[in-house]
């Protein structure tokens, strides 16, 4: 059975023990899966999207990556409360019923 790109990365990543670069991360898993650089070049924005979609990650600043579960819970939550919408900047939405 072939393990996915995504569970090599959060292998690698749970071996170092801190954030990585991007790139770097890349490289080592494309070693590891054994890709010509050809099919590195077909696979890297998948692989980037199946990070970005999986919550097991997280992605710092200068696309750096570390396991969510390093990192504290206001990391990564983002404060609804917040977040101020104006009236202004609402569209109103009309629902047309159907006769």
């Amino acid at each position: 059975m072939k393990q996915p790109m995504v569970d090599i990365a959060f292998d690698l990543m749970q071996k170092k023990k801190k954030e990585i670069a991007f790139p770097k991360l890349w490289e080592e898993v494309t070693q590891i899966k054994g890709l010509t650089q050809s099919q590195a070049d077909d696979l890297i924005a998948d692989f980037y999207t199946d990070m970005s979609l999986d919550d097991r990650f997280m992605i710092l600043k200068d696309n750096k990556w570390d396991l969510r579960s390093r990192r504290k819970f206001a990391e990564f939550v983002v404060d609804t409360d917040a977040i101020m919408v104006e009236d202004e900047d609402v569209e109103e939405i009309h629902v047309v019923e159907k006769e």
